[in-house]
């Protein structure tokens, strides 16, 4: 279990399917919060709700890879960037530890709700299959957002996750650690001892929203993809991020180029 992160806490060691049960939350709303790592267990234990964690074969902290799929001019990244109500993201998500791939978009609507839907991946991370592009396609279409022409990979985005529940099913939260971010065959890591805490609900403040507040951290406005395509391409300012980007990531310097880091 991941004592590092959770303290003397002992959630409910829960399957994927049993996760799933309490809170699926595919349409949601999200909030995201930077913790400190010895802050965490403080919050979480007074949180008052009985807790589960995602539990396989014995662990309950997993790596995850994002490879991020936009137009030559961003699109993505520049509708995040400036806020609109209505955007997507799409990628390639890898599940390291049990070699699983899905291809997902992810939809934000006028309401602030995000919808995410999502098909099995076949082949690299870095390609797009046509049955992959299809469903791009269709989705974006019946969501009332314009078909890009074309899209390729931007960014990687590499880190490691634990996922918790609320037994009530009130809450979803994942806790991501060890982040890396790759562009351009350059990088930029996430700060030791820093805890991206992302809550997703369907109502208002959740019980750890309400702790979280009390110890003084608030919500703020940061996305993987975005922080990194803003801290590695200096042409592309990322304001509304800015501050918390700085706050838990610094640059790594360059990487190996391989064919999932060659982005342009």
């Amino acid at each position: 279990m991941n004592t590092g992160l959770l303290g003397d806490l002992s959630p409910t060691p829960l399957s994927l399917d049993e996760i799933n049960t309490h809170a699926s939350l595919v349409t949601r709303v999200c909030r995201k919060y930077l913790v400190p790592a010895d802050a965490l267990p403080a919050v979480l234990a007074e949180n008052g709700e009985e807790i589960g964690v995602l539990t396989i074969g014995g662990a309950d902290s997993f790596r995850y890879s994002s490879t991020y799929f936009d137009t030559p001019d961003l699109r993505s990244f520049r509708d995040h960037r400036q806020g609109r109500r209505r955007r997507y993201k799409a990628r390639v998500r890898s599940y390291v530890d049990t070699d699983t791939r899905l291809f997902e978009v992810k939809l934000k609507g006028v309401r602030g709700l995000t919808d995410k839907v999502r098909v099995d991946h076949d082949g690299p991370t870095h390609v797009l299959p046509r049955a992959s592009r299809a469903f791009l396609d269709t989705t974006l279409g019946g969501y009332g957002l314009g078909v890009p022409e074309t899209v390729a990979p931007t960014a990687v985005t590499d880190y490691r996750r634990t996922t918790l529940v609320t037994l009530s099913g009130t809450e979803r939260l994942t806790l991501d650690t060890e982040l890396v971010g790759r562009r351009g065959g350059r990088e930029v890591r996430m700060r030791p001892g820093v805890v991206l805490l992302e809550v997703k609900t369907r109502g208002g403040l959740t019980s750890t929203e309400r702790r979280l507040h009390a110890h003084g951290f608030r919500e703020v406005s940061f996305s993987k993809y975005a922080a990194t395509v803003a801290a590695l391409e200096p042409r592309m300012r990322g304001n509304r991020w800015g501050r918390a980007a700085a706050s838990c990531l610094e640059p790594a310097g360059p990487i190996e180029r391989t064919p999932s880091a060659c982005f342009t």
